[in-house]
Protein backbone atom coordinates (compact mmCIF):
# COMPACT_ATOMS: atom_id res chain seq x y z
CA UNK A 1 0.00 0.00 0.00
CA UNK A 2 3.00 2.26 -0.07
CA UNK A 3 3.87 4.71 -2.81
CA UNK A 4 3.68 8.40 -3.58
CA UNK A 5 0.97 10.35 -5.41
CA UNK A 6 0.39 13.99 -6.20
CA UNK A 7 -3.13 15.39 -6.08
CA UNK A 8 -4.69 18.81 -6.47
CA UNK A 9 -7.82 20.36 -5.01
CA UNK A 10 -8.29 22.79 -7.89
CA UNK A 11 -10.39 25.73 -6.80
CA UNK A 12 -11.33 23.85 -3.66
CA UNK A 13 -7.92 24.51 -2.13
CA UNK A 14 -8.65 28.21 -1.71
CA UNK A 15 -12.08 27.33 -0.31
CA UNK A 16 -10.41 25.25 2.42
CA UNK A 17 -7.83 27.94 3.21
CA UNK A 18 -10.52 30.63 3.48
CA UNK A 19 -12.43 28.40 5.89
CA UNK A 20 -9.36 27.76 8.06
CA UNK A 21 -8.49 31.48 8.18
CA UNK A 22 -12.04 32.29 9.25
CA UNK A 23 -12.01 29.63 11.96
CA UNK A 24 -8.74 30.90 13.37
CA UNK A 25 -9.97 34.49 13.34
CA UNK A 26 -12.95 33.36 15.44
CA UNK A 27 -10.81 31.34 17.86
CA UNK A 28 -7.05 31.96 18.24
CA UNK A 29 -6.59 28.44 19.65
CA UNK A 30 -7.53 27.00 16.23
CA UNK A 31 -4.34 25.68 14.61
CA UNK A 32 -3.60 25.14 10.93
CA UNK A 33 -0.58 24.94 8.66
CA UNK A 34 0.21 24.47 4.98
CA UNK A 35 3.32 22.69 3.75
CA UNK A 36 5.63 24.91 1.68
CA UNK A 37 4.26 25.24 -1.83
CA UNK A 38 4.33 28.21 -4.14
CA UNK A 39 0.64 28.31 -5.07
CA UNK A 40 -0.94 26.00 -2.46
CA UNK A 41 -1.91 23.60 -5.26
CA UNK A 42 0.15 20.70 -3.97
CA UNK A 43 0.97 21.60 -0.38
CA UNK A 44 -0.47 19.38 2.35
CA UNK A 45 -2.84 21.06 4.81
CA UNK A 46 -3.30 20.27 8.49
CA UNK A 47 -5.68 21.72 11.09
CA UNK A 48 -6.87 21.08 14.63
CA UNK A 49 -9.52 23.08 16.47
CA UNK A 50 -9.28 24.09 20.13
CA UNK A 51 -11.43 21.16 21.30
CA UNK A 52 -9.22 18.65 19.51
CA UNK A 53 -6.11 20.11 21.14
CA UNK A 54 -7.79 20.11 24.55
CA UNK A 55 -9.02 16.53 24.22
CA UNK A 56 -5.50 15.39 23.35
CA UNK A 57 -4.41 16.46 26.83
CA UNK A 58 -6.83 13.96 28.33
CA UNK A 59 -6.66 11.07 25.87
CA UNK A 60 -3.23 11.32 24.26
CA UNK A 61 -2.12 7.83 25.25
CA UNK A 62 -3.56 6.05 22.18
CA UNK A 63 -3.79 7.59 18.69
CA UNK A 64 -5.16 6.27 15.40
CA UNK A 65 -4.09 7.79 12.08
CA UNK A 66 -7.05 7.19 9.77
CA UNK A 67 -6.22 7.10 6.04
CA UNK A 68 -9.39 5.40 4.85
CA UNK A 69 -9.35 7.68 1.79
CA UNK A 70 -6.45 5.70 0.31
CA UNK A 71 -7.90 2.19 0.37
CA UNK A 72 -11.42 3.36 -0.55
CA UNK A 73 -10.24 5.74 -3.30
CA UNK A 74 -11.92 8.89 -2.00
CA UNK A 75 -12.18 11.93 -4.25
CA UNK A 76 -10.66 14.03 -1.45
CA UNK A 77 -7.42 12.85 0.27
CA UNK A 78 -8.81 13.46 3.75
CA UNK A 79 -7.03 11.91 6.76
CA UNK A 80 -7.55 12.33 10.48
CA UNK A 81 -5.84 11.76 13.83
CA UNK A 82 -8.28 10.32 16.34
CA UNK A 83 -8.25 8.91 19.85
CA UNK A 84 -10.64 7.23 22.26
CA UNK A 85 -12.44 9.16 25.00
CA UNK A 86 -13.56 7.95 28.43
CA UNK A 87 -16.78 6.54 26.96
CA UNK A 88 -14.96 4.49 24.34
CA UNK A 89 -16.08 6.92 21.63
CA UNK A 90 -13.78 8.28 18.91
CA UNK A 91 -12.42 11.76 19.63
CA UNK A 92 -10.75 14.02 17.08
CA UNK A 93 -7.10 15.16 17.37
CA UNK A 94 -6.71 16.84 13.98
CA UNK A 95 -7.36 16.59 10.23
CA UNK A 96 -5.27 16.73 7.07
CA UNK A 97 -5.58 16.98 3.32
CA UNK A 98 -2.69 14.95 1.92
CA UNK A 99 -2.12 16.19 -1.62
CA UNK A 100 1.46 14.96 -1.89
CA UNK A 101 1.99 11.40 -0.70
CA UNK A 102 5.72 11.28 -0.22
CA UNK A 103 8.02 10.35 2.63
CA UNK A 104 8.88 14.00 3.34
CA UNK A 105 5.20 14.96 3.29
CA UNK A 106 4.21 12.40 5.90
CA UNK A 107 7.19 13.44 8.04
CA UNK A 108 6.02 17.07 7.77
CA UNK A 109 2.46 16.05 8.67
CA UNK A 110 3.46 14.15 11.81
CA UNK A 111 5.83 16.94 12.89
CA UNK A 112 3.10 19.54 12.40
CA UNK A 113 0.50 17.47 14.23
CA UNK A 114 2.92 16.93 17.12
CA UNK A 115 3.61 20.69 17.25
CA UNK A 116 -0.13 21.42 17.43
CA UNK A 117 -0.35 18.95 20.33
CA UNK A 118 2.43 20.86 22.18
CA UNK A 119 5.05 18.21 21.49
CA UNK A 120 3.47 15.51 23.65
CA UNK A 121 4.16 12.05 22.24
CA UNK A 122 1.45 9.36 22.47
CA UNK A 123 2.09 5.96 24.04
CA UNK A 124 0.87 4.16 20.92
CA UNK A 125 -0.26 4.91 17.38
CA UNK A 126 -2.20 2.70 14.97
CA UNK A 127 -1.90 3.22 11.19
CA UNK A 128 -2.35 1.31 7.96
CA UNK A 129 0.62 -0.92 7.07
CA UNK A 130 2.32 1.58 4.76
CA UNK A 131 6.07 2.06 4.26
CA UNK A 132 5.92 5.86 3.96
CA UNK A 133 3.87 6.21 7.15
CA UNK A 134 6.12 3.73 8.92
CA UNK A 135 9.20 5.83 8.09
CA UNK A 136 7.48 9.03 9.28
CA UNK A 137 6.37 7.49 12.58
CA UNK A 138 9.83 6.07 13.24
CA UNK A 139 11.46 9.47 12.66
CA UNK A 140 8.95 11.76 14.41
CA UNK A 141 7.66 9.42 17.15
CA UNK A 142 10.63 7.13 17.87
CA UNK A 143 9.46 6.19 21.38
CA UNK A 144 5.81 5.59 20.44
CA UNK A 145 4.69 1.99 19.91
CA UNK A 146 3.61 1.69 16.27
CA UNK A 147 0.88 -0.81 15.44
CA UNK A 148 -0.51 -1.74 12.02
CA UNK A 149 -4.30 -1.77 11.69
CA UNK A 150 -5.38 -5.41 11.93
CA UNK A 151 -8.59 -4.98 9.92
CA UNK A 152 -6.55 -3.46 7.05
CA UNK A 153 -4.29 -6.51 7.03
CA UNK A 154 -7.29 -8.86 7.08
CA UNK A 155 -8.83 -7.01 4.14
CA UNK A 156 -5.61 -6.96 2.12
CA UNK A 157 -4.98 -10.65 2.87
CA UNK A 158 -8.43 -11.47 1.46
CA UNK A 159 -7.62 -9.47 -1.68
CA UNK A 160 -4.24 -11.14 -2.24
CA UNK A 161 -5.48 -14.66 -1.43
CA UNK A 162 -8.85 -14.36 -3.15
CA UNK A 163 -8.59 -17.77 -4.80
CA UNK A 164 -7.86 -19.51 -1.50
CA UNK A 165 -10.74 -17.71 0.25
CA UNK A 166 -13.09 -18.84 -2.55
CA UNK A 167 -11.96 -22.46 -2.68
CA UNK A 168 -11.62 -22.98 1.08
CA UNK A 169 -14.45 -21.33 3.00
CA UNK A 170 -12.91 -22.30 6.35
CA UNK A 171 -9.60 -20.51 5.81
CA UNK A 172 -10.78 -17.01 6.80
CA UNK A 173 -12.23 -18.24 10.10
CA UNK A 174 -9.11 -20.21 10.95
CA UNK A 175 -6.82 -17.36 9.96
CA UNK A 176 -8.63 -14.85 12.18
CA UNK A 177 -8.78 -17.33 15.04
CA UNK A 178 -5.01 -17.79 14.83
CA UNK A 179 -4.50 -14.02 15.05
CA UNK A 180 -7.20 -13.08 17.56
CA UNK A 181 -7.35 -16.01 19.96
CA UNK A 182 -3.72 -16.99 20.48
CA UNK A 183 -3.04 -16.73 24.22
CA UNK A 184 0.76 -16.85 24.03
CA UNK A 185 3.49 -16.24 21.47
CA UNK A 186 4.22 -19.99 21.33
CA UNK A 187 0.54 -20.65 20.75
CA UNK A 188 0.48 -18.18 17.84
CA UNK A 189 3.67 -19.55 16.27
CA UNK A 190 2.32 -23.09 16.42
CA UNK A 191 -1.09 -22.17 14.96
CA UNK A 192 0.43 -20.01 12.22
CA UNK A 193 2.81 -22.68 10.89
CA UNK A 194 0.12 -25.35 11.18
CA UNK A 195 -2.30 -23.17 9.18
CA UNK A 196 0.20 -22.54 6.39
CA UNK A 197 1.05 -26.22 6.11
CA UNK A 198 -2.59 -27.31 6.14
CA UNK A 199 -3.43 -25.04 3.18
CA UNK A 200 -0.07 -25.48 1.38
CA UNK A 201 0.79 -21.77 1.43
CA UNK A 202 4.20 -21.89 3.17
CA UNK A 203 5.86 -19.98 0.30
CA UNK A 204 3.28 -17.22 -0.10
CA UNK A 205 5.20 -13.90 -0.20
CA UNK A 206 2.40 -11.79 1.28
CA UNK A 207 1.91 -14.04 4.28
CA UNK A 208 5.66 -14.22 4.78
CA UNK A 209 5.90 -10.41 4.80
CA UNK A 210 3.05 -10.21 7.32
CA UNK A 211 4.72 -12.84 9.48
CA UNK A 212 7.96 -10.84 9.43
CA UNK A 213 5.98 -7.81 10.66
CA UNK A 214 3.99 -9.82 13.24
CA UNK A 215 5.28 -7.82 16.20
CA UNK A 216 3.48 -4.76 14.80
CA UNK A 217 0.00 -6.19 14.34
CA UNK A 218 -0.58 -9.56 16.00
CA UNK A 219 -2.19 -8.81 19.42
CA UNK A 220 -0.21 -11.38 21.42
CA UNK A 221 3.01 -9.44 20.69
CA UNK A 222 1.59 -6.09 21.80
CA UNK A 223 -0.06 -6.86 25.13
CA UNK A 224 2.45 -4.82 27.09
CA UNK A 225 1.36 -1.52 25.51
CA UNK A 226 -1.80 0.55 25.99
CA UNK A 227 -4.02 0.82 22.90
CA UNK A 228 -7.40 1.31 24.60
CA UNK A 229 -9.27 -0.87 22.15
CA UNK A 230 -12.65 -0.52 23.83
CA UNK A 231 -13.74 1.49 20.80
CA UNK A 232 -13.94 -1.77 18.87
CA UNK A 233 -17.39 -2.43 17.48
CA UNK A 234 -19.03 -5.44 19.04
CA UNK A 235 -19.09 -8.23 16.48
CA UNK A 236 -17.34 -6.44 13.61
CA UNK A 237 -13.93 -6.20 15.24
CA UNK A 238 -13.18 -2.91 13.52
CA UNK A 239 -12.59 0.50 15.01
CA UNK A 240 -15.37 3.08 15.00
CA UNK A 241 -13.72 5.99 13.20
CA UNK A 242 -14.68 9.62 13.73
CA UNK A 243 -15.83 10.32 10.17
CA UNK A 244 -17.59 7.00 9.41
CA UNK A 245 -20.74 7.88 7.49
CA UNK A 246 -19.79 11.55 7.13
CA UNK A 247 -16.97 11.42 4.56
CA UNK A 248 -17.28 8.93 1.71
CA UNK A 249 -15.92 8.17 -1.76
CA UNK A 250 -18.19 10.79 -3.35
CA UNK A 251 -17.53 13.65 -0.90
CA UNK A 252 -16.17 16.76 -2.62
CA UNK A 253 -13.97 19.48 -1.13
CA UNK A 254 -16.91 21.85 -0.94
CA UNK A 255 -19.03 19.30 0.94
CA UNK A 256 -16.12 18.05 3.08
CA UNK A 257 -16.01 21.00 5.47
CA UNK A 258 -19.75 20.84 6.12
CA UNK A 259 -19.49 17.12 6.83
CA UNK A 260 -16.48 17.76 9.06
CA UNK A 261 -18.56 20.18 11.15
CA UNK A 262 -21.51 17.78 11.27
CA UNK A 263 -19.28 14.98 12.56
CA UNK A 264 -17.75 17.24 15.22
CA UNK A 265 -21.18 18.35 16.45
CA UNK A 266 -22.63 14.84 16.34
CA UNK A 267 -19.84 13.22 18.37
CA UNK A 268 -19.90 16.10 20.85
CA UNK A 269 -23.62 15.50 21.40
CA UNK A 270 -23.01 11.76 21.83
CA UNK A 271 -20.34 12.49 24.44
CA UNK A 272 -22.70 14.84 26.30
CA UNK A 273 -25.41 12.16 26.28
CA UNK A 274 -22.94 9.57 27.61
CA UNK A 275 -21.85 12.06 30.29
CA UNK A 276 -25.48 12.60 31.27
CA UNK A 277 -26.26 8.88 31.40
CA UNK A 278 -23.17 8.24 33.53
CA UNK A 279 -23.98 11.04 35.98
CA UNK A 280 -27.74 10.70 36.27
CA UNK A 281 -28.42 6.96 36.12
CA UNK A 282 -27.22 4.14 38.32
CA UNK A 283 -26.24 0.80 36.76
CA UNK A 284 -27.69 -2.45 38.05
CA UNK A 285 -25.20 -4.14 40.37
CA UNK A 286 -24.81 -7.92 39.95
CA UNK A 287 -22.84 -8.75 43.09
CA UNK A 288 -22.77 -7.62 46.74
CA UNK A 289 -19.10 -6.68 46.28
CA UNK A 290 -18.05 -3.25 47.64
CA UNK A 291 -15.62 -3.14 44.73
CA UNK A 292 -18.46 -3.25 42.20
CA UNK A 293 -20.23 -0.36 43.92
CA UNK A 294 -16.94 1.57 44.02
CA UNK A 295 -16.40 0.99 40.29
CA UNK A 296 -19.96 2.05 39.47
CA UNK A 297 -19.25 5.42 41.05
CA UNK A 298 -15.83 5.80 39.40
CA UNK A 299 -16.06 4.59 35.81
CA UNK A 300 -18.14 5.90 32.95
CA UNK A 301 -21.10 3.67 32.17
CA UNK A 302 -19.48 1.79 29.28
CA UNK A 303 -16.22 1.18 31.14
CA UNK A 304 -18.10 0.04 34.22
CA UNK A 305 -19.87 -2.60 32.13
CA UNK A 306 -16.48 -3.90 30.97
CA UNK A 307 -15.25 -4.00 34.57
CA UNK A 308 -18.48 -5.63 35.72
CA UNK A 309 -18.07 -8.40 33.13
CA UNK A 310 -14.63 -9.17 34.51
CA UNK A 311 -15.81 -9.06 38.12
CA UNK A 312 -18.74 -11.43 37.51
CA UNK A 313 -16.42 -13.87 35.73
CA UNK A 314 -14.35 -14.27 38.91
CA UNK A 315 -17.14 -16.53 40.20
CA UNK A 316 -16.19 -19.08 37.52
CA UNK A 317 -12.42 -18.46 37.69
CA UNK A 318 -11.06 -19.64 41.04
CA UNK A 319 -7.54 -18.68 42.08
CA UNK A 320 -5.19 -21.41 43.36
CA UNK A 321 -1.88 -20.56 45.02
CA UNK A 322 1.00 -22.43 43.35
CA UNK A 323 4.03 -20.59 44.78
CA UNK A 324 4.76 -18.45 47.83
CA UNK A 325 7.91 -16.39 48.29
CA UNK A 326 7.27 -14.24 51.31
CA UNK A 327 5.34 -11.13 50.31
CA UNK A 328 4.96 -12.27 46.68
CA UNK A 329 2.75 -15.25 45.83
CA UNK A 330 1.87 -16.78 42.46
CA UNK A 331 -1.66 -17.92 41.68
CA UNK A 332 -3.05 -20.07 38.92
CA UNK A 333 -6.41 -18.81 37.64
CA UNK A 334 -8.51 -20.80 35.19
CA UNK A 335 -12.16 -21.16 34.28
CA UNK A 336 -13.85 -24.40 35.35
CA UNK A 337 -13.18 -27.02 32.67
CA UNK A 338 -10.59 -24.89 30.85
CA UNK A 339 -7.39 -25.65 32.71
CA UNK A 340 -5.43 -25.45 29.46
CA UNK A 341 -6.19 -21.72 29.37
CA UNK A 342 -4.91 -20.93 32.86
CA UNK A 343 -3.20 -17.62 33.62
CA UNK A 344 -0.54 -16.86 36.22
CA UNK A 345 -1.02 -13.94 38.63
CA UNK A 346 1.78 -12.60 40.84
CA UNK A 347 0.41 -10.88 43.94
CA UNK A 348 2.38 -8.64 46.31
CA UNK A 349 0.45 -8.70 49.59
CA UNK A 350 2.36 -5.84 51.22
CA UNK A 351 1.49 -3.43 48.39
CA UNK A 352 -1.77 -5.03 47.21
CA UNK A 353 -0.35 -5.10 43.68
CA UNK A 354 -0.72 -7.82 41.09
CA UNK A 355 0.31 -8.61 37.52
CA UNK A 356 -1.29 -11.14 35.18
CA UNK A 357 0.13 -13.08 32.26
CA UNK A 358 -2.85 -12.02 30.12
CA UNK A 359 -1.72 -8.35 30.45
CA UNK A 360 -5.25 -7.08 29.91
CA UNK A 361 -4.70 -4.11 32.21
CA UNK A 362 -1.53 -3.02 30.38
CA UNK A 363 -3.28 -3.31 27.02
CA UNK A 364 -6.71 -1.89 27.83
CA UNK A 365 -6.55 -0.12 31.19
CA UNK A 366 -9.30 -2.31 32.71
CA UNK A 367 -8.29 -4.90 35.32
CA UNK A 368 -8.75 -8.55 34.31
CA UNK A 369 -10.86 -11.28 35.91
CA UNK A 370 -7.72 -13.18 36.89
CA UNK A 371 -6.34 -10.43 39.13
CA UNK A 372 -9.85 -9.78 40.47
CA UNK A 373 -10.11 -13.47 41.37
CA UNK A 374 -6.90 -13.19 43.39
CA UNK A 375 -8.17 -10.00 45.07
CA UNK A 376 -11.31 -11.88 45.97
CA UNK A 377 -9.31 -14.75 47.43
CA UNK A 378 -7.14 -12.34 49.43
CA UNK A 379 -10.13 -10.31 50.65
CA UNK A 380 -9.12 -7.13 48.83
CA UNK A 381 -12.53 -5.45 48.98
CA UNK A 382 -11.92 -2.24 47.05
CA UNK A 383 -10.05 -1.54 43.85
CA UNK A 384 -6.51 -0.25 44.61
CA UNK A 385 -5.79 3.14 43.03
CA UNK A 386 -3.03 1.85 40.66
CA UNK A 387 -5.74 -0.12 38.84
CA UNK A 388 -8.06 2.84 38.31
CA UNK A 389 -7.00 4.46 35.05
CA UNK A 390 -8.29 8.03 35.18
CA UNK A 391 -8.85 8.18 31.43
CA UNK A 392 -11.72 5.65 31.82
CA UNK A 393 -13.38 7.41 34.75
CA UNK A 394 -16.19 9.95 34.79
CA UNK A 395 -13.58 12.50 36.00
CA UNK A 396 -11.24 11.91 33.06
CA UNK A 397 -11.54 15.54 31.99
CA UNK A 398 -11.42 17.14 35.43
CA UNK A 399 -8.73 19.62 36.48
CA UNK A 400 -7.16 22.57 34.67
CA UNK A 401 -5.00 21.73 31.67
CA UNK A 402 -1.64 23.44 31.64
CA UNK A 403 0.66 23.52 28.65
CA UNK A 404 3.98 22.18 29.87
CA UNK A 405 5.78 24.17 27.15
CA UNK A 406 4.10 27.48 27.84
CA UNK A 407 6.79 28.62 30.26
CA UNK A 408 9.32 28.47 27.43
CA UNK A 409 7.30 30.83 25.26
CA UNK A 410 6.85 34.61 25.37
CA UNK A 411 3.81 35.76 27.30
CA UNK A 412 2.04 37.00 24.18
CA UNK A 413 2.50 33.81 22.13
CA UNK A 414 -0.37 31.91 20.61
CA UNK A 415 0.32 28.92 22.83
CA UNK A 416 -0.42 31.05 25.90
CA UNK A 417 -3.75 31.98 24.28
CA UNK A 418 -4.42 28.26 23.84
CA UNK A 419 -3.70 27.60 27.50
CA UNK A 420 -5.97 30.45 28.60
CA UNK A 421 -8.74 29.27 26.28
CA UNK A 422 -8.48 25.65 27.45
CA UNK A 423 -8.45 26.55 31.14
CA UNK A 424 -11.40 28.94 30.82
CA UNK A 425 -13.36 26.37 28.84
CA UNK A 426 -12.74 23.64 31.39
CA UNK A 427 -13.73 25.87 34.30
CA UNK A 428 -16.88 26.89 32.41
CA UNK A 429 -17.83 23.22 31.90
CA UNK A 430 -17.48 22.54 35.64
CA UNK A 431 -19.49 25.72 36.36
CA UNK A 432 -22.32 24.55 34.10
CA UNK A 433 -22.36 21.07 35.66
CA UNK A 434 -22.62 22.50 39.18
CA UNK A 435 -25.12 25.18 38.16
CA UNK A 436 -27.58 22.68 36.73
CA UNK A 437 -27.87 20.57 39.90
CA UNK A 438 -30.81 22.49 41.38
CA UNK A 439 -33.10 25.40 40.55
CA UNK A 440 -31.64 27.53 43.33
CA UNK A 441 -28.02 26.93 42.25
CA UNK A 442 -29.08 27.49 38.63
CA UNK A 443 -30.49 30.95 39.43
CA UNK A 444 -27.36 31.93 41.36
CA UNK A 445 -25.14 30.65 38.54
CA UNK A 446 -27.08 32.53 35.86
CA UNK A 447 -26.89 35.80 37.79
CA UNK A 448 -23.15 35.38 38.33
CA UNK A 449 -22.65 34.54 34.64
CA UNK A 450 -24.52 37.64 33.50
CA UNK A 451 -22.49 39.80 35.90
CA UNK A 452 -19.26 38.26 34.63
CA UNK A 453 -20.32 38.95 31.05
CA UNK A 454 -20.77 42.64 31.86
CA UNK A 455 -17.30 42.81 33.43
CA UNK A 456 -15.69 41.13 30.42
CA UNK A 457 -17.41 43.56 28.05
CA UNK A 458 -16.29 46.48 30.23
CA UNK A 459 -12.68 45.26 30.25
CA UNK A 460 -12.69 44.90 26.46
CA UNK A 461 -13.67 48.57 26.18
CA UNK A 462 -10.75 49.80 28.29
CA UNK A 463 -8.30 50.12 25.41
CA UNK A 464 -6.49 47.99 22.89
CA UNK A 465 -3.26 47.62 24.85
CA UNK A 466 -4.44 44.41 26.52
CA UNK A 467 -5.48 42.76 23.26
CA UNK A 468 -2.03 41.94 21.91
CA UNK A 469 -1.95 38.33 23.17
CA UNK A 470 -3.69 36.89 20.11
CA UNK A 471 -1.58 38.53 17.45
CA UNK A 472 0.95 35.79 16.72
CA UNK A 473 0.37 32.93 14.34
CA UNK A 474 0.80 29.30 15.20
CA UNK A 475 3.32 27.27 13.24
CA UNK A 476 6.98 28.22 13.01
CA UNK A 477 8.56 25.01 11.67
CA UNK A 478 11.33 25.62 9.12
CA UNK A 479 9.52 23.26 6.76
CA UNK A 480 6.31 25.21 7.08
CA UNK A 481 5.19 28.28 5.18
CA UNK A 482 4.04 31.04 7.53
CA UNK A 483 0.38 31.81 7.06
CA UNK A 484 0.53 35.60 7.32
CA UNK A 485 -3.15 36.04 6.73
CA UNK A 486 -3.85 34.14 9.94
CA UNK A 487 -2.67 36.98 12.15
CA UNK A 488 -5.23 38.80 14.25
CA UNK A 489 -4.77 42.55 14.16
CA UNK A 490 -2.78 43.92 17.11
CA UNK A 491 -4.91 47.01 17.44
CA UNK A 492 -8.57 46.93 16.52
CA UNK A 493 -10.71 49.92 15.81
CA UNK A 494 -13.38 50.95 18.29
CA UNK A 495 -16.08 50.19 15.72
CA UNK A 496 -14.83 46.61 15.34
CA UNK A 497 -14.79 46.15 19.09
CA UNK A 498 -18.28 47.49 19.49
CA UNK A 499 -19.48 45.23 16.70
CA UNK A 500 -17.90 42.23 18.41
CA UNK A 501 -19.48 43.19 21.73
CA UNK A 502 -22.88 43.45 20.05
CA UNK A 503 -22.40 40.00 18.54
CA UNK A 504 -21.36 38.52 21.87
CA UNK A 505 -24.26 40.25 23.63
CA UNK A 506 -26.70 38.83 21.10
CA UNK A 507 -25.18 35.38 21.59
CA UNK A 508 -25.51 35.77 25.36
CA UNK A 509 -29.16 36.78 24.99
CA UNK A 510 -29.82 33.69 22.88
CA UNK A 511 -28.08 31.55 25.48
CA UNK A 512 -30.17 33.12 28.24
CA UNK A 513 -33.32 32.37 26.28
CA UNK A 514 -32.30 28.73 25.87
CA UNK A 515 -31.49 28.54 29.57
CA UNK A 516 -34.96 29.84 30.39
CA UNK A 517 -36.45 27.07 28.26
CA UNK A 518 -34.29 24.49 30.07
CA UNK A 519 -35.32 26.00 33.40
CA UNK A 520 -38.99 25.74 32.48
CA UNK A 521 -38.49 22.12 31.42
CA UNK A 522 -36.72 21.32 34.68
CA UNK A 523 -39.53 22.88 36.68
CA UNK A 524 -42.05 20.85 34.71
CA UNK A 525 -40.14 17.67 35.48
CA UNK A 526 -40.01 18.58 39.18
CA UNK A 527 -43.77 19.21 39.20
CA UNK A 528 -44.38 15.85 37.57
CA UNK A 529 -42.18 14.17 40.17
CA UNK A 530 -44.08 15.86 42.99
CA UNK A 531 -47.38 14.71 41.48
CA UNK A 532 -46.08 11.15 41.17
CA UNK A 533 -44.84 11.31 44.75
CA UNK A 534 -48.28 12.43 45.94
CA UNK A 535 -50.04 9.67 43.99
CA UNK A 536 -47.67 7.05 45.42
CA UNK A 537 -48.26 8.38 48.94
CA UNK A 538 -52.02 8.03 48.46
CA UNK A 539 -51.60 4.46 47.20
CA UNK A 540 -49.34 3.52 50.11
CA UNK A 541 -51.84 4.99 52.61
CA UNK A 542 -54.72 3.12 50.97
CA UNK A 543 -52.73 -0.12 51.11
CA UNK A 544 -52.03 0.38 54.81
CA UNK A 545 -55.70 1.01 55.55
CA UNK A 546 -56.76 -2.11 53.67
CA UNK A 547 -54.25 -4.20 55.65
CA UNK A 548 -55.64 -2.89 58.95
CA UNK A 549 -59.15 -3.78 57.87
Amino acid sequence: MSGGRQRTLGGGGQHVLDYLKRMQAENPAFFYAVQSDSDHSGGNIFWADATARLNYNYFKDAVIFDTTYRKNHYRVPFASFIGINHHGQPVLFGCALILNESESSFIWLFQTWLQAMSGRHPVSITTDPDRLIQVAVAQVLPHTRHRFCKSSIFRETKEKLGGLYTSHSTFETEFKKCINESETIDDFESQWHSLLQRYYIMDNEWLQSMYNARQQWVPVYMKDTFFGDFAVNEGSGSLTLFFDGYVTETTTVQILLKQYEKAVVSWHEKELKADYDTTNTMPILKTPSPMEKQAANLYTRRMFKKFQEELVETLANPATKIDDRGTVATYRVAKFGEDHKAHAVNFNSSEAKASCSCQMFEYSGIICRHILAVFRAKNVLTLPSPYILKRWTRNAKSGAVLDEHSSDLPSNSRESVTVRYNNLRQEAIKYVEEGAKSIHIYNVAMNALQEASKKVASMKNQGSGTMHGSSLTNGGSQEMQAIEENQTAVFQSVDEKEKKIRELSAELDNTNQRCEVYRANLLAVLRDMEEQKLKLSVKVQSARLSLKE
